[in-house]
């Protein structure tokens, strides 16, 4: 089954193009069937792009999932047109009484500043707050998971001394969750950031799992042991040329940027970057919907409980 868009989502087009199967709103509405909701808290700059590459992953499965992009309401891109969002986006106020099946909370641009002095930080909590009552499943990425970590069980961020960059070897920890079905005992998944969370500050917490860890890249996957809470510090999701625009933005900007780890081949970057992540990212989010929030979800979305 497809994911379901608004008939004039750019996206659209992207992924039709790429044989992944998608429905309008209009051929959604003839079906008897109820899909999955899933609210998208995009907070990247780059919306378009972050939509495309969610969408390509919850879309790839036998599922119908109607996805509803949330943007903040204290905080004004500037990478977007209003006019874009306006058509596409919801604000927090405008769906803080509904329910949802799941939830993912995209990374953000911000992770060199403390997580108070973000603009958009009070809203934020008040998401973070609002999907333990109203949504089964959370799946927060990147900068949204240190802020989630930090938000629940106030686990810090640590400055890194150069940018873990590139696309790093992980180790499954632990097979018996649902999550982590049809996972090898070793997969690749890019990173991209400055700062981390250690592993010692989250075993201090019961309630939290770490699944899967990189020797390089340190803590990549945790979740709560029901998968209620979903943590990925890394970026399955990514672009086969994401990394490479990330290092060349970077590199004309004069930033002390080295090459991808693990990205080209043989390190030459005249070379077409190589893609060593996407099976097990499909499988991952996969997974999630399946397991964590379609087996789990009751099909009366109102009766949702708080975590």
């Amino acid at each position: 089954m497809p994911v379901r868009i608004p008939n004039a989502l750019p996206a659209a087009a992207t992924l039709t193009g790429e044989n992944i199967f998608v429905m309008t709103e209009t051929r959604a509405n003839t079906q008897d069937i109820r899909p999955l909701r899933i609210a998208i808290v995009n907070l990247m700059p780059t919306k378009e792009a972050t939509e495309t590459q969610l969408l390509r992953l919850i879309g790839n499965t036998p599922l119908q999932v109607e996805p509803v992009f949330i943007r903040t309401a204290s905080y004004t891109p500037t990478h977007t047109s209003a006019e874009y969002l306006e058509a596409f986006y919801r604000t927090f106020d405008e769906v803080k009484h509904e329910k949802f099946d799941g939830c993912i909370i995209t990374g953000a641009p911000v992770e060199m500043m403390e997580f108070e002095e973000v603009a958009y930080w009070d809203e934020l909590v008040d998401v973070m707050n609002w999907v333990d009552e109203n949504v089964y499943s959370t799946l927060f990425i990147c900068w949204g998971a240190q802020a989630a970590l930090y938000h629940y069980y106030d686990i810090p961020k640590y400055p890194l001394p150069e940018k873990m960059f590139g696309v790093f070897r992980h180790k499954v920890l632990v097979s018996n969750l649902p999550l982590m079905r049809g996972f090898d005992d070793y997969f690749y998944a890019p990173h991209s950031r400055h700062t981390e969370v250690r592993r010692e500050d989250i075993e201090k917490h019961p309630g939290l799992v770490i699944l899967a860890e990189s020797e390089e890249a340190g803590v990549l996957l945790i979740a709560s042991p029901d998968c209620r809470q979903v943590y990925i510090t890394g970026h399955g999701e990514y672009d086969a040329d994401t990394l490479e625009k990330e290092y060349l933005r970077d590199k004309k900007a004069g930033k002390p940027i080295q090459p991808p780890v693990n990205y080209y081949p043989g390190g030459d970057t005249t070379q077409p970057p190589v893609v060593s992540w996407r099976s097990h990212a499909n499988l991952l989010y996969g997974n999630w919907l399946n397991y964590c929030v379609y087996q789990e979800t009751p099909y009366d979305i109102s009766k949702i409980q708080k975590r």
